[in-house]
């Protein structure tokens, strides 16, 4: 399957769908005096703007790695999330406008048996359409795709709604139209702040996905030398490129050549699996040979693990030649001052052993 022919091939038929409807709904409207068909109609049209921005963005992000973008040109898709995002906020705030306009300066309305077709029609067809359009970014990755296909199931529901202000109209003579507009415009703010938000996210670097860390995480502990799997960090340059680190535990009894080849089978397989490129893999030397360590290790972390908002701690060794503990600790976002807690574990650690000199790294909470 090729990713970008079939982002481009159903933003070409979100197009087309949109500019049939968005040119009836208009005539419609007009005709009718119906605000709400006229604004539901030019949804549709930023509908075709952020089908044709998709385009441009997928082809955009295509673009070969060069001297100055190395990782290439994915997270254009991102800003083109975010420029649709904006399309249809500036729709949203423009349909409150004159909302507001009508709600102030009322029109009588007037809808024919034609004109109620048409926008039970668009209905029908825009569920089809947002259906097919999400379903298919789901599929190849482009929230691009997501973003308009869930736009366009609003769509449905939009319009819908102004079927039941025809029949309202029609059989109690009560004016919702202008409304009934302003509702409309309120869930298109709505949707394109969320939109907004999502994919400036995505830019400003979004958390993993817990089931993501979790399955390349095991894939790592799939070999038998490896002990333990932390500090995953991944970087996304585009729905199909992730690059990241990982540590590693193994026994300190590994030399460095069956250390290297144990790397470059846990790389290969990250990626034939998860397709994704572990640009480093970084070592903790677990004690093999020291059975005062494992003791110590489990005092520690008894003590460690009993102070709140700790979440791990791991990376544990003792050097005995040069008098050194380190181990690495994780503290939860949600931990009123981290710095403090940081400090008390370290003094507290320092007084347990004061023969030696103690290290602790404070890792970021990156990945479940």
């Amino acid at each position: 399957m090729n990713r970008d022919k079939v982002i481009i091939k159903t933003s070409i038929i979100g197009i087309l769908a949109n500019v049939f409807l968005a040119s009836f709904k208009a005539i419609v409207g007009v005709l009718s005096s119906s605000i709400a068909i006229v604004l539901d109609a030019v949804n549709n049209l930023s509908d075709v703007m952020s089908s044709v921005i998709t385009i441009i963005g997928t082809k955009l992000a295509k673009k070969r790695p060069d001297k100055n973008h190395p990782y290439g040109y994915g997270r254009i898709e991102n800003l083109s999330t975010t420029l649709i995002a904006v399309i249809v906020l500036y729709a949203g705030v423009t349909a409150l406008v004159e909302s507001i306009k009508k709600i102030i300066h009322p029109v009588v309305p007037d809808y024919s048996a034609a004109a109620l077709i048409i926008v039970a029609s668009a209905v029908v067809i825009k569920i089809i359409l947002g259906t097919y359009v999400k379903k298919t970014g789901i599929k190849v990755n482009s929230d691009s795709l997501i973003a308009s296909g869930c736009d366009a199931l609003l769509d449905s529901v939009i319009s819908a709604s102004t079927l039941i202000a025809a029949f309202i109209y029609i059989l109690f003579d009560i004016r919702t139209e202008a409304w009934l507009g302003a509702v409309i415009a309120l869930v298109i703010i709505k949707s394109g702040l969320g939109m907004l938000g999502d994919s400036l996210s995505n830019i400003i670097g979004k958390r993993i996905s817990s089931e993501l860390s979790k399955e390349i995480k095991q894939t790592v502990c799939s070999f038998p030398e490896v002990q333990g799997a932390y500090d995953l960090v991944l970087h996304n340059y585009g729905p199909d490129s992730l690059i990241g680190s990982v540590h590693i535990e193994v026994p300190d009894t590994l030399t460095v050549a069956e250390l290297d080849k144990l790397e470059h089978r846990i790389t290969e397989k990250v990626l034939t699996e998860h397709r994704v490129i572990l640009a480093g893999i970084s070592v903790y030397a677990a004690n093999t040979a020291n059975d005062k360590a494992a003791q110590m290790y489990s005092e520690i972390r008894r003590n460690v693990m009993s102070h709140e908002h700790l979440l791990q701690i791991h990376g544990f060794y003792l050097d005995e030649e040069h008098k050194t503990i380190h181990f690495d600790i994780i503290i939860d976002f949600a931990a009123p001052d981290i710095d403090e807690i940081y400090q008390h574990i370290l003094n507290e650690t320092q007084e347990l052993y004061p023969d030696y000199h103690v290290s602790i790294t404070l890792d970021t909470d990156v990945s479940d």
